[in-house]
């Protein structure tokens, strides 16, 4: 069998898993963000927080919630790992550095998982179990919230409530989250994913290696890494590491957690709004861009350019063998088209084409299928643009799912798309202004070039991968990076809840013969025009400087 052949029957594989699981899923959080039912343990949990789960909430005192709750997430993270040198379990660690330390706990409360140090040279059990990985339950279920809102905006008419935030929040962690994480977590064991407690051993004891190994609860950390669209390993290889990621089927199976929820959400929201061709309708844009993505980046790396490449039969540099090009090439468009961030292989040492695949994936807003609630978020406010220009064309007033999009509603979607190339590009040319951050550049030219905006590229958007050869644990990346990180995270979620609040409040509007149909082809057709011509337009002249200058040039 080609290895052409194999990447196309994992990619079938990986469609028709995701195709079981996409109604059941999707199925039961719409019955959990819709019960009236409250478990005894959340009552315990909204007990011990102060929280009353019966108050309904408008969108400012929603937004009241996600700010103070992210702020006093970044705040313990940042102490936890200030302290780490005097915890227990910390394997003979130092606390972390005040700028790393600040990076650090900013990239995780913004479901960002960027990292500027070597997880297993850096972080003791108590810092990775209590701090990291619970930020990765907490910060996709914020992100799930946030998505839920915005889908009552345009489900609830003239009240202006969008629901409970710390409803949601416990909700999404207890009953969505964590029962998949331990289900995923005893897979991931069963495939050879370690899951102790360990400490440090040194590798050859008996020859005289000097290297060292330790263990820790990684598959544990694994699965919501993947299943949160989160990112941060527990080794600095990340998903290349055996102890992560240790055949082609454990490959294969998180790739399916990164796409499990982003996917599974286009159903919830067409239950919730009581119309599934709508969520059909952004499940067919979705997909489209995420195959069509997977399907480009297996041709540039598999293309044969040069005697190196045909001896390997692909652009293998940078790749692990045991999964080869094809599951490479998916890992790799699976984690940047969603805010995932975790690596099987070094997006670096891609072709230039296919390094660019991976940056303009995060430039589209990681919305195919997008981040865990981000991606729903941000795809349904592509829905409304989309829906905007339609009505510029034909001279009507536009509406989708019955609300009508006037002066306030795209002013706030047209601040969401604009804030996130204004982050990138605008800290992408002061760090190449600088003389100090181009230092820690690996290369020069063009590859040099893209290493700066990709790491910026990937912070703003919550990704959280890295291009490699980008020295970032300095005090100007590890401090302007965090910045980026929580800008980018918060100041969207801004403009998304005053978007539902103001849909919120509106009467429905009855179709008539005039109004556009969301739910045919063509509108799909539509949206995915719309989004590949407003990303083209904003990053066309930054990717000309970097990737497309490279790919064209070798």
């Amino acid at each position: 069998m080609s290895p052409v052949t194999a990447g196309a029957l994992q990619l079938l594989a990986l469609i028709s898993a995701l195709a079981l699981a996409y109604r059941p899923l999707g199925d039961h959080m719409a019955r959990v963000y819709s019960s009236h039912k409250h478990y005894r343990p959340e009552k315990w949990i909204y007990r011990a927080i102060g929280a009353d789960p019966s108050a309904s909430m408008r969108w400012p005192a929603y937004l009241r919630g996600v700010l103070a709750f992210s702020t006093v997430s970044v705040l313990f993270l940042y102490a936890l790992q200030r302290v780490q040198g005097i915890l227990p379990g910390s394997l003979g660690f130092v606390s972390i550095d005040p700028d790393q330390a600040f990076n650090t706990a900013a990239s995780f409360v913004a479901n960002t998982n960027w990292q500027s140090y070597y997880g297993e040279q850096a972080m003791g059990h108590v810092v990775q179990t209590g701090g990291l990985a619970v930020q990765n339950f907490v910060s996709a279920a914020v992100g799930m919230a946030v998505a839920v809102a915005l889908v009552r905006g345009f489900a609830r008419a003239r009240t202006g409530e969008l629901g409970n935030f710390w409803t949601d929040l416990v909700r999404g962690t207890l009953r969505i989250l964590l029962p998949i994480a331990v289900i995923g977590a005893l897979v991931l064991v069963a495939c050879g994913v370690i899951q102790n407690f360990s400490g440090i051993h040194p590798v050859g004891q008996f020859t005289g290696d000097s290297r060292q190994w330790n263990g820790g609860a990684v598959a544990s950390q694994e699965v919501i890494k993947e299943l949160g669209t989160n990112g941060g390993g527990y080794f600095n290889a990340n998903s290349a590491h055996p102890f992560e990621n240790p055949t082609p089927f454990s490959n294969l199976f998180e790739i399916f957690l990164i796409l499990l929820i982003p996917f599974a959400l286009t159903r919830t929201f067409g239950r919730l709004v009581c119309d599934l061709r709508q969520g059909y309708a952004i499940l067919a844009t979705m997909a489209t861009v995420w195959i069509g993505f997977t399907v480009l980046m297996m041709w540039t790396e598999f293309a044969h350019h040069g005697p190196a490449l045909e001896a390997a039969g692909g652009a293998m540099e940078g790749k692990e063998t045991r999964f080869g090009i094809a599951g490479s090439s998916i890992f790799a468009v699976a984690t940047t088209l969603t805010s995932t961030g975790a690596v099987n292989s070094f997006h670096s040492s891609y072709t230039g084409l296919g390094g660019g695949i991976t940056m303009l994936g995060m430039q589209l807003g990681e919305i195919a299928p997008g981040g865990v609630g981000s991606g729903l978020y941000g795809m349904l406010i592509m829905a409304i643009i989309a829906v905007f220009i339609a009505g510029l064309m034909v001279g009507r007033t536009p509406e989708y799912l019955g609300k009508k999009i006037g002066t306030r509603q795209i002013k706030l979607a047209a601040c969401y798309i604009l804030i996130t190339p204004a982050l990138v590009l605008g800290f992408t040319a002061v760090a190449m202004v600088l003389p100090t951050p181009a230092d820690s550049m690996t290369n020069s030219g063009a590859h040099g070039f893209s290493e700066i905006l990709y790491a910026y590229t990937s912070g703003a958007n919550n990704n959280g991968s890295a291009f490699a050869g980008l020295n970032a644990d300095t005090q100007w990346f590890n401090t302007t990076l965090g910045i980026v990180m929580l800008l980018g995270r918060f100041l969207p979620i801004v403009f998304v809840l005053a978007l539902a609040g103001s849909l919120a409040e509106q009467r429905p509007v009855p179709a008539t013969t005039g109004t556009l149909r969301t739910d045919r082809p063509l509108y799909a057709g539509l949206l995915v025009g719309t989004i590949l011509i407003l990303t083209g337009l904003t990053y066309f002249p930054a990717l000309a400087l970097g990737p497309l200058a490279e790919g064209l040039a070798s």
